[in-house]
């Protein structure tokens, strides 16, 4: 007791009362302190500092203290126990200014003090001082034991983001007492969100950036830390990448050739922007072309010399020529030498009674020239008449008939309807001249000047309108078709005489032979009509391409798709007669019919078959389906080519179909139109005669559907009959708007040519041209020259359909056959090589093949495979066909070589494979040189 009152007392002033008080504890001296004193007069204890919150690092002890003022002792109280007095440090001073006294304690906390508390709460301590007055206590202090784990809760993952995207790193650290603060680093350097405004760092640890940009590509780091360590995450790269973009096309180059048919092309590059860091490359074609003609420059060329004049008074007579006989086109030479002569037409005797002509008196002169020029006239008089009698009387001895003009309407041209009126009865030369006709009745029928070959069979009943008629007379309504009599359905029957027609109207639709002098027309039944184009070859394990010449129809029997040690003799034809498929309704044929076979022949891998089309390919306008003939001899559709289907695979391209099938047979295709914006293609032409020998010349136009094949029939008739190509074919879009078909010639040479009466302008009903796909549509117009010595003709045929499109094409050609340039038709690439086997066949090396069907076939989770390959080739339409494959990308690429069969490279086979390659391993060996190399090679064995 003694010793507590001389610690905690002290000196007692003077006066003061003293109490002493004796604690006795059972358990530990550490309890035997006072909870309070007894106060006294004076202030309670004010504590100056008061212990503050601490952590344990590792195993040093820490220091809490406290300072109160006045103070005669100040103990500490851990965990609600006193801490021992002999654990206290303290100090004791006076404050000047006030003249207390001020006390200063100390203790040390352990690590092990620490771990051995086991409490609801954190170990803490608090001070509890005295004074005179009582008590106070200080705030609780925690003791915590600090500490910071290895391993982030979450590690911040790397990132490919595009420019301008949103970057979001996440990262939490690990637990730690206390908290540890996070720290972001960029390449190893510090990140500071305050000077970067596109940064930020405080949402929950989180590295935000808001639009990404080249430079934030880099390797990111969560650096956490507190009192006791730093910990770092693992690094994240994030890569900010840029899909490439096309620039804008080059001007298109020069055609590659100087004279003929050639080709431009025009490039853009992936450079707006480039692609950076991994970026998409840019979709589709780096190069285009086109082919181009370059008019091939004529140098020109003189024309006979005309006569000479009459002789001049300065005894001189002249005579001249024109560079006409072709003129210079095309940058061609003008001629050389000169365009007129002069010289003396008296042989040097120019004088009359010993004076030079001019000499003699004007009155004499006069006299002579009035002599000589009634006399002319007189003549020509007397011969004009002559010539009048005797081409009447010619006209009439050949005439079997007469005229009846009763409309003027016969002179002016136009679209009007006329009759045909028998008068006679008992004809020998009508179909059948039992039958008595009808005098009361006239028939009328309306309808263009065109024909159309072979012989419109639906017309038949009125076929005698185009027999030799001996007893008919025309009643004409319109000025339009007096000279031929053509009803909408034109033939031609048995035999033409010149008879046929009104009286000095030779109507040669046809071409005349060079060496008969006599026009006629000919009998286009009778022409020789070939029914079918065939062509064969052998193929076996190796495959090959079998090509029917000019015609746009080709086969492509892939690799494997015939048995080993097994071989075919593939054939395939053209059906070039009356179509067995009869459309229906608003069904319209767009293609030839195609057979294929030996029908029992079975392939393991599907085989390519390609067949041209006349369709402007829209899925807006056309409902197209393929359809294939039945051994009944029926056609049934296979598939709608917009439907998907797992039995065959139809890619419709702007010019052809290609059509993967796994059986043989006649397959052909449809279109049913949607709308009247449905556009069907036609090609145009126009031919002449080979050679002239009279005065008239015919020009025959030809709309056909825009198939090679369908051209190629009427390039074969025009060559049988001797006829030439005038002008480059063009192509007409005819649209199925029910507007009919105008075709018209234009801008014939006046004084030079005239073109007979009522042919000038030809109009073709909407059905025939919409449905014109038995035979060519055909028609004709017949022109005549003043004078055999006109030998240029040069003029316009304009087709057009009404309210719809328009094409011109430009006849000048020569009429003399050794003078005249011609116009060939060119044939295509696939001309020399009607049959190709084995590896020369494909453009694609079986090695290349291989390796990318190994790597393509094979699933891959980023979808890097053959879905992908399909997709940058353009034919992922209808995936759920491939996937029924055994090897899809074997199908992709052979549908590839059936599609590009005409290319001369393989630039889009070889972007595609780069750009799925850049992320693909397996194709790092497929490089872009190798696939040059197979292009150059497969040009080379094929003479391309």
């Amino acid at each position: 007791c003694f010793l507590v009152f001389t610690e905690a007392l002290g000196d007692v002033p003077a006066g003061a009362s003293v109490f002493l008080l004796c604690f006795f504890s059972r358990s530990s001296p550490a309890n035997a302190l006072p909870e309070s004193i007894p106060s006294a007069p004076g202030t309670l204890p004010h504590f100056i500092e008061e212990p503050d919150d601490a952590y344990i690092i590792k195993s040093n002890p820490i220091a809490l203290r406290c300072k109160a003022r006045p103070a005669m002792q100040i103990f500490f109280k851990c965990n609600g126990e006193w801490v021992h007095q002999n654990e206290h440090v303290s100090e004791e001073s006076l404050d000047e200014s006030s003249g207390l006294k001020v006390r200063e304690v100390f203790i040390n906390v352990t690590r092990q003090q620490v771990e051995d508390f086991h409490g609801p709460e954190d170990y803490w301590c608090q001070c509890v001082a005295w004074s005179h007055l009582g008590t106070s206590k200080s705030r609780k202090a925690s003791v915590r034991i600090a500490y910071l784990r290895k391993n982030f809760e979450q590690d911040p993952q790397g990132r490919e983001v595009p420019i301008e995207g949103m970057i979001v790193l996440h990262c939490r650290p690990p637990e730690g007492v206390p908290a540890a603060e996070v720290e972001w680093l960029k390449n190893e350097e510090p990140i500071d969100s305050e000077q970067d405004e596109n940064i930020d760092t405080r949402a929950d640890h989180n590295l935000i950036i808001r639009q990404a940009r080249l430079s934030d590509s880099g390797n990111y780091t969560c650096m956490a830390a507190n009192i006791v360590a730093k910990r770092r995450s693992l690094s994240a790269t994030v890569v900010v990448y840029v899909n490439g973009g096309w620039s804008s096309w080059t001007e298109w180059s020069a055609c590659n050739v100087r004279c003929g048919r050639g080709w431009q092309k025009r490039s853009r590059t992936c450079t707006n922007p480039a692609p950076l860091n991994g970026g998409a490359f840019c979709e589709g074609m780096s190069v285009q072309k086109i082919t181009c003609t370059s008019l091939c420059p004529v140098d020109g060329s003189w024309e006979v010399w005309s006569e000479w004049s009459v002789c001049s008074p300065e005894c001189e007579h002249l005579r001249i020529r024109e560079c006409t006989a072709p003129p210079p086109r095309n940058g061609g030479k003008f001629c050389e030498g000169l365009s007129q002569e002069s010289e003396n037409c008296t042989d040097g005797l120019c004088i009359l009674d010993k004076k030079p002509l001019h000499e003699i008196k004007p009155q004499s002169i006069e006299n002579a020239s009035d002599i000589a020029l009634y006399s002319g006239l007189g003549a020509a008089v007397v011969a004009v008449a002559v010539l009048v009698i005797g081409v009447t009387l010619y006209r009439r001895s050949q005439s079997d008939y007469g005229v009846d003009v009763i409309d003027s309407s016969a002179l002016t041209g136009g679209f009007q309807t006329f009759n045909f009126k028998t008068v006679r009865q008992g004809n020998s030369l009508l179909l059948n001249s039992a039958m008595q006709p009808d005098l009361t009745v006239s028939r009328t029928y309306s309808g263009p000047i065109c024909l159309q070959d072979p012989l419109d069979k639906e017309l038949m009943t009125e076929s005698s309108l185009f027999n030799p008629l001996s007893d008919i007379k025309v009643k004409v309504q319109s000025s339009f078709m007096v000279s031929l009599g053509v009803s909408e359905r034109a033939e031609y029957h048995g035999k033409s005489h010149s008879g046929t027609f009104p009286h000095g109207n030779n109507r040669s639709f046809s071409t005349m032979h060079p060496r008969n002098k006599t026009p006629y027309i000919q009998n286009l039944s009778s022409l020789p009509t070939r029914t079918e184009l065939r062509t064969t070859g052998v193929f076996g394990h190796l495959g090959g391409r079998l090509v029917m010449p000019n015609t746009g129809v080709s086969l492509l029997i892939p690799h494997g798709a015939i048995p080993e040690e097994n071989s075919w003799e593939i054939y395939m034809s053209i059906n070039q007669g009356e179509p067995s498929l009869q459309s229906d309704g608003s069904e319209v044929l767009l293609s030839p019919e195609v057979t294929c076979g030996p029908p029992d022949m079975i392939v393991t891998t599907p085989f390519a078959l390609t067949i041209p089309h006349c369709a402007d390919v829209s899925s807006e306008h056309w409902n197209i389906h393929l359809k294939k003939r039945t051994q009944q001899g029926k056609w049934e559709e296979v598939m709608s080519v917009e439907d998907e289907s797992t039995s065959c695979y139809c890619l419709l391209d702007p010019f052809a179909c290609h059509v993967l099938l796994d059986s043989f047979g006649t397959y052909a295709l449809t279109g049913e139109p949607i709308t009247d914006c449905a556009v069907k293609q036609l090609k145009v032409a126009v031919f002449g005669c080979m050679s002239c020998n009279s005065l008239d010349y015919n020009l025959r136009v030809y709309c056909v559907d825009n198939t090679p094949c369908a051209f190629q029939e009427v390039v074969s008739d025009e060559r049988h009959q001797g006829g030439q190509l005038l002008e480059e074919p063009k192509l007409l879009h005819f649209k199925g708007n029910t507007f009919s078909l105008q075709i018209s010639v234009l801008d014939i040479p006046p004084f030079l040519w005239r073109i007979k009466p009522f042919t000038a302008c030809q109009e073709v009903p909407f059905s025939r041209v919409w449905s014109s796909n038995r035979q060519p549509l055909h028609c004709a117009f017949s022109l005549e020259r003043y004078t055999p010595t006109t030998t240029q003709l040069s003029c316009k045929i304009c087709i057009r359909q009404l309210k719809g499109h328009e094409q011109i094409l430009q006849v000048q050609t020569s009429i003399l056959e050794s003078e005249r340039e011609t116009i060939t038709f060119i044939a295509q690439e696939d001309s020399t090589f009607p049959a190709q086997t084995g590896p020369k066949a494909f453009k694609i090396p079986y090695s290349i093949r291989q390796r990318i069907c190994a790597t393509f076939d094979t699933p891959n989770a980023k979808g890097k495979d053959w879905q992908m390959l399909a997709q940058k080739n353009s034919i992922n339409r209808n995936l759920s066909y491939f996937a029924t494959q055994s090897s899809p990308s074997a199908v992709i690429l052979n549908l590839w070589e059936a599609r590009h069969q005409h290319d001369g490279d393989l630039d889009s086979l070889a972007c595609a494979l780069e750009e799925i390659g850049r992320t693909h391993t397996k194709l790092s060996n497929i490089t872009e040189s190798q696939l040059d190399e197979a292009d150059f090679n497969y040009s080379r064995q094929n003479g391309l």
